[in-house]
């Protein structure tokens, strides 16, 4: 099963990357940066799976440039709490 077929282990397999990202010393800006990339690749090359993605992916497809560095900034905050290194 692919991680983007289920919602927490979406959340889970981020909030480790984003854990592990922190760990070695990567800064807000970058982690934010990032994000936004993974959010716009997701938008525009991945079909969503769930219910959740798809809402996602219909906010993004609305935003405007801003509004989607903040939605991803909001992803970020979503998963700092997930992840096996808490």
């Amino acid at each position: 099963m692919s991680v983007l077929e289920n919602w927490d282990t979406w959340k889970n397999f981020l909030g480790d990357r984003l854990h592990h990202a922190q760990n070695q010393g990567m800064d807000n800006e970058i982690v934010s940066e990032f994000a936004y990339k993974i959010g716009d690749y997701l938008a525009n090359q991945v079909e969503a799976k769930t219910e959740q993605e798809k809402i996602l992916a219909d906010l993004w497809s609305v935003a405007s440039k801003d509004e989607q560095h903040a939605i991803a900034n909001m992803m970020v905050k979503l998963v700092q709490n997930n992840g096996s290194q808490k």
